[in-house]
């Protein structure tokens, strides 16, 4: 006759055998990397272009839309545009200078070498400079950029990071028809890095202006060196 505490202790044997066994396993198993941040890819680099502003007359803060000694608002859809600048690992970068500058309704710089045969919008400013805030923010109000001869629309960026070499790129209208044709824009031989300079112009809920989002990435070649 088998005696049942003899089976019970036979049991209890196998099971802590087999718990010794499967966390010996346990530990020969290599630890899992850890999570790896995601990868950001660098806002393309563009030309400085010709109508870069320049002189001590120029209003240098962030209302596009509106000039001191103005009589009213300038021409155009009003726009209200924001982004955060980052660096290549998605930090917020802090303090950076960002300057942007673009043609008026009519098409034409605020700028003594364009000579188009174009008004000139007294009320539009033309040229804009923000810092980003702890979160990498800036915020300006522009009017949504239009197209002239040889160009689609787009607005002009400049970015500087102290001791750091500037950034110049250029932002367009997402789903413009002139963008193929835009020799500029096509030069970005990448379809995906060409995509990070598309930005939608949306209406903004509550409000007669657009909202459009720009974010813009810092490489570490010479642009942003951080540790």
């Amino acid at each position: 006759m088998i005696d049942p505490t003899d089976i019970d202790a036979r049991r209890r044997r196998t099971l802590a055998l087999a718990a010794s066994v499967v966390g010996a396993a346990a530990l020969a198993l290599p630890r899992a990397a850890p999570a790896q941040a995601p990868a950001v890819t660098p806002t393309p680099r563009q030309t400085l272009g010709p109508f870069y502003p320049y002189g001590p007359e120029v209003e240098r803060d962030a209302d596009l839309v509106t000039v001191a000694g103005g009589t009213g608002i300038a021409k155009g859809e009003i726009t209200l545009l924001t982004g955060r600048v980052l660096d290549a690992r998605g930090r917020a970068v802090s303090g950076a200078r960002v300057e942007i500058w673009q043609c008026n309704a009519f098409g034409r710089y605020h700028h003594p070498s364009d000579s188009r045969n174009v008004p000139l919008d007294p009320d539009f400013q033309g040229y804009g400079v923000a810092t980003t805030g702890a979160d990498g923010g800036y915020r300006f109000r522009t009017i949504k950029p239009v197209p002239y001869p040889g160009r689609t629309p787009h607005i002009h960026f400049r970015i500087g990071v102290r001791g750091a070499a500037q950034l110049a790129t250029q932002m367009y209208v997402a789903g413009h028809p002139q963008n193929d044709g835009d020799f500029l824009l096509s030069s970005i031989a990448d379809p995906k890095a060409r995509e990070r300079l598309l930005v939608r112009f949306e209406t903004l809920p509550g409000a007669d202006a657009l909202a459009a989002r720009f974010d813009i990435v810092l490489d570490n070649n010479g642009t942003l060196q951080r540790s």
